[in-house]
């Protein structure tokens, strides 16, 4: 057994040595890149991929990485399947490429989902990539491979754990009586998995929870990893899930929960979080890990679109590839990836760091915000040529496309409103982006 067991006196030494107060400069410079990046990738690749949707020859409903709760497959079977795990088409240079040519700015990756095999070299688990016959640490080839490329590393850690013998509870079809549990013991595991992730393959730049929504883990216990993980890279990000104050699939908490944003699931809030650091996951298709016949998959106008209502609302929005067995993205997924690629390598600015705007949700589109700039972007082009834009403080200086940056726009007011004259032609039939220099910042 590959094992290194963490004292209880280091643990209460690391959580000890720092103090969780921030002062609002603090909490600011350590989320900037958070809301500066505004777009990433979520990555949800294990052993489900192998069986992609099917047991014992049927398809099995739900999501692809469920299939071990769906399907009700004991642990003594969906085990074996790490024998089966050689996704020798792997590529980690390619992997990040494809983010970074996407637009994305950081990459979070599933190290353990709920069926509890880690996608890593685990020093106190077998239950691991290098009891495959891939026998290659997935996570510090990503690790290396992001430091080249610029892009920030982050870790989906799953709280919940259907393979550990003392995780509780177990599951009905699975119960083990002849295995006792110990939920204290599988918290000491947690807990040494995210000293090693953090210690060996950081820095990172979100530990992403999940899986806490069943009774055995508590708001004490969430508080309590949550200034664990800080005490070993005070820097660090994690999100809400890390505690119990998730409403539901909105991903909102009260200020009492720890975490330090909200995580909105397979939807985008009507009005965003104001006030509050959010970042809404969402997959392409209808679910997170492979399965080879889901076929659902949501347009690259729409997949652009949901991306600038986020930044509109002042959110981020992490998009959801599920690689396959063999190690590959799948060709749907790679060809939303480009398209959106070709817009952010023109309308990128309008993105990064950009916020909400006071002007809300116009009717031919929405409007990002950064600085004394408003970012225009024309969902519904006016076919009279004229794009009206309400509710700006003070007059607006310039106007121009930002694909086109030397044709200036005409601008006129009218009443309380102001006028743009268009082109004919949107020049992006997605979205369109006009610029409006303005002579006073326009956040809410």
């Amino acid at each position: 057994m590959k094992r290194v067991l963490i004292t209880l006196a280091l643990i209460a030494c690391a959580i000890h040595a720092l103090s969780l107060d921030e002062t609002v400069e603090q909490r600011n410079r350590r989320m900037r890149w958070f809301r500066e990046a505004r777009f990433g990738m979520f990555i949800h690749w294990g052993l489900y991929a192998i069986p992609a949707g099917e047991w014992n020859g049927k398809p099995v409903g739900g999501a692809g990485e469920w299939i071990m709760y769906s399907a009700k497959i004991p642990v003594s079977e969906y085990e074996p399947l790490a024998g089966q795990f050689n996704p020798v088409q792997f590529d980690a240079k390619t992997w990040v490429r494809i983010a970074k040519d996407a637009g994305m700015k950081y990459i979070v990756i599933t190290s353990k989902h709920h069926d509890g095999f880690a996608l890593f070299d685990a020093k106190n688990s077998n239950y691991d990539v290098m009891a495959t016959p891939f026998r290659r640490d997935v996570l510090k080839e990503l690790a290396l491979e992001c430091r080249r490329q610029g892009i920030r590393l982050c870790f989906y850690h799953s709280i919940m754990d259907w393979h550990h013998p003392d995780y509780l509870p177990r599951r009905p079809w699975d119960p083990r009586p002849d295995v006792p549990a110990h939920y204290e013991r599988y918290i000491a595991y947690l807990k040494e998995q995210l000293t090693q992730l953090v210690r060996e393959y950081g820095p990172l730049g979100i530990l992403w929870f999940d899986g806490e929504w069943e009774e055995t883990w508590t708001h004490a216990m969430g508080q309590d990893l949550y200034a664990f993980v800080r005490s070993l890279q005070p820097n660090i990000i994690v999100n809400n899930r890390v505690d119990k104050g998730r409403q539901g699939m909105q991903g909102m908490s009260a200020p009492e929960f720890a975490g330090d944003y909200g995580t909105p699931e397979q939807e985008i809030p009507p009005e965003g979080l104001p006030g509050v650091d959010w970042e809404s996951c969402m997959t392409m298709n209808d679910t997170w890990g492979y399965k080879k016949n889901d076929d659902r998959w949501k347009s690259s106008e729409t997949l652009i679109r949901m991306l600038v209502d986020c930044a509109s609302k002042g959110g981020n929005f992490l998009l959801n590839v599920g690689p396959t067995a063999e190690g590959l993205i799948p060709g749907p997924s790679l060809d939303r990836l480009a398209d959106i690629g070709r817009w952010m390598k023109v309308n990128g600015e309008s993105i990064y760091g950009a916020t909400a705007s006071r002007i809300g949700r116009p009717p031919w589109g929405r409007c990002t915000s950064k600085g004394r700039r408003l970012y225009l972007h024309v969902f519904e082009w006016p076919a009279d040529g004229q794009l009206s834009v309400d509710g700006l403080r003070g007059s607006p200086t310039a106007a121009y496309l930002l694909a086109d940056r030397r044709t200036k726009l005409n601008i006129r007011q009218s009443g309380a409103a102001w006028s743009i004259a268009l082109p004919a032609n949107a020049p992006d039939p997605i979205d369109s982006v006009i610029v409006l220099e303005m002579k006073e910042p326009q956040q809410p």
